[in-house]
């Protein structure tokens, strides 16, 4: 299993993004729970989003509203679409996945892990 995080990039305070995460492997047809971190310059990586393999969403507080994670089965692609990006956006985005979750925001419950892509939310 391979995760690709891509669609980070440089946007205004106020604008949108949004990130692909595509992954080859089994990982849609098996089940597995898909989430968003994140890591801040000098910050410890984050918790952002999650889905589950039957449709189910949550967030960290922080996104509330302005984040949606959605998935393509058709294309074993993950989205976070942002919107009304702050500053404090400004991050490391990561997708990862996991075959079973007690906690979605501990990182160490997620068994595959996508390199990196940069959002920098401008002012």
């Amino acid at each position: 299993v391979q995760l690709q995080a891509f669609g980070g990039g440089l946007v205004q305070v106020g604008g949108s993004l949004r990130l692909s995460c595509a992954a080859s492997g089994p990982i849609f047809g098996g089940r597995y729970y898909m989430g968003w971190f994140r890591q801040a310059p000098g910050k410890e990586r984050e918790f952002v989003a999650v889905l589950t393999w039957s449709g189910g969403s949550g967030y960290t507080d922080s996104v509330k509203g302005r984040f949606t994670i959605s998935r393509d089965n058709s294309k074993n692609t993950v989205y976070l679409q942002m919107n009304s990006l702050k500053p404090e956006d400004t991050a490391v985005y990561y997708c990862a996945a996991a075959r079973r979750l007690a906690d979605s925001s501990r990182q160490d419950e997620y068994d595959y892990w996508g390199q990196g892509t940069l959002v920098t939310v401008s002012s």
